[in-house]
């Protein structure tokens, strides 16, 4: 068995992971990087990159069925549900490639393989690397980085079996199209899941315990989105739990608690998108000093664990659980490792969230209630598309965005959007809360016309009595 020695080794590759391993390379460390599966994590092979291959083969459905809307008209038009999961996978493909492509050209080491914190030797790591359940590698390292991520949670009742019961993995790469499915959570992956598979013509239903969908969103976006949706076809079943699943005949027969009372639904399949649990297991980290609570890695603002030279980034060191987050907390990781002057800790507020359903929702920062539970005195400005130029000539004219001030400062203390390309507007108002921009900057800032991110101008004015438009 070999044995290797680096300065840092990062367990996982994720967008956490390897973007720590590139920092940490650039920064003049000798690096080993440990995946069990693929390149990319979950993210790039599994969630945020496949997921939204398949919502633009939805989107484009959405248009191709609504084409004489734009002067066109087109007959017998149909889809091959293998073919769209086929461009989902070769898209995810083509991005993990391309990861493993720049962890070569940084002179990262990539190992395949299940790695196991050992005792320590002295201020070194022991950490042996297992393929098929055999031994064959052993890295020595005084630095390593947990970035393992996360998994579907399961509910005591109910178990996903990758045939009926399904998780966001097997919900993306159906062989067939099922007629009808349930949706359990109304969360970004439940949502995008009935999103996609509403365009495609299945029967949606989505169950969510909680009295409104998308339930981290600000209360007005929630309303607007299940309006948005109902009108969609989608059925949705708020303040409701499912009690039971008996599959018969290749029908799952459902039975959901609501607040008027006992229900049956039945459907094809179920998918259950109930949030996520950190991959702690198997580890070594019973080894070691660090702290494992509630299914995560307890770590300080710096990503440190209990253990020196013990590190935690990303889904496994908890919530918000994003890709974006678990990539900078990697740089900051890295750059205190390597002693960085200068290094700030993550400002989670700061972290925009994206659900790419149709319609689309983007938000950062605090919500209405949440500002006014803080103690803020508000002012609150809204901007819908239907008045705005880019929106009505695209033909998406369904949504708004919503800004909220402290009345006292100016400062922006959150921004909330739903409608088309919000995902991509958001950022706007993610760098003005970076840069703690108050009111007066964005007031006279000047937007493009005619373009979506005019609405961003008109909210801002709007809280201040001097929107234009409406």
């Amino acid at each position: 068995m070999t044995t290797s020695k680096y300065d840092l080794v990062v367990i996982g590759a994720g967008p956490g992971g390897y973007v720590a391993a590139i920092r940490a390379s650039q920064l003049g460390l000798k690096v080993a990087i440990v995946e069990r599966e693929s390149v990319g994590g979950v993210c790039l092979n599994w969630g945020c990159i496949p997921t939204k291959a398949l919502l633009r083969s939805a989107e484009v459905g959405h248009l191709l069925n609504n084409l004489e809307a734009y002067g066109f008209s087109a007959d017998n038009i149909s889809f091959d549900i293998k073919k769209i999961v086929e461009r989902s996978r070769k898209v995810a493909k083509q991005l993990s490639s391309g990861v493993s492509h720049l962890l070569k050209k940084n002179k990262v080491a990539v190992i395949i393989g299940s790695a196991s914190l050992k005792k320590k030797s002295g201020d070194e790591f022991n950490i042996e690397v297992f393929q098929e359940d055999e031994k064959y590698l052993n890295l020595k390292s005084q630095n390593v980085i947990m970035a393992t991520g996360a998994r579907a949670k399961s509910l005591p009742n109910i178990v996903p079996d990758g045939k009926d019961i399904w998780t966001y993995k097997e919900a993306m790469i159906p062989n067939t199209l099922p007629k009808s499915i349930l949706v359990i959570g109304s969360g970004a992956i439940g949502i995008e899941f009935a999103s996609f598979y509403n365009d495609l013509g299945v029967d949606i239903t989505v169950v969510e315990v909680l009295d409104r969908i998308l339930p981290a969103e600000d209360i007005d976006i929630s309303n607007f989105a299940l309006k948005s949706f109902v009108k969609q076809g989608i059925k949705i079943k708020t303040s409701s739990m499912v009690k039971s699943l008996k599959t018969s005949k290749g029908k799952i027969s459902v039975q959901i608690e609501t607040a008027a009372g006992s229900e049956e639904v039945s459907v094809e399949k179920v998918i259950l998108a109930v949030g996520i649990i950190g991959n702690t297991e198997d580890l070594g980290l019973e080894n070691t000093s660090a702290e494992v609570s509630n299914g995560q890695l307890v770590v300080d603002k710096w990503g440190a664990t209990n253990e020196p030279g013990l590190y935690g980034i990303g889904d496994l060191v908890g919530a918000p659980w994003l890709a974006h987050k678990a990539s900078h907390e990697g740089v900051i990781c890295v750059e205190r490792i390597a002693g960085v002057e200068n290094v700030h800790p993550l400002d989670t507020s700061n972290i925009p969230g994206c659900t790419y359903s149709r319609p689309q929702v983007a938000s950062v920062g605090l919500t209405q209630k949440l500002a006014e539970d803080a103690g803020y005195k508000v002012r609150i400005g809204h901007f819908p598309f239907i008045g705005n130029g880019k929106a009505i000539a695209l033909g998406e004219m369904d949504g708004f965005v919503k800004t909220v001030f402290d009345s006292t400062t100016g400062e922006l203390l959150g921004a909330h959007m739903i409608g088309a390309e919000v995902t991509e507007m958001i950022q706007g108002y993610t760098v003005a809360r970076t840069l703690e921009t108050t009111e007066s900057e964005l007031l006279n800032t000047v937007f493009p016309h005619p373009t979506l991110s005019e609405m961003m101008h008109e909210s801002v004015l709007d809280a201040f009595d001097r929107a234009i438009h409406i």
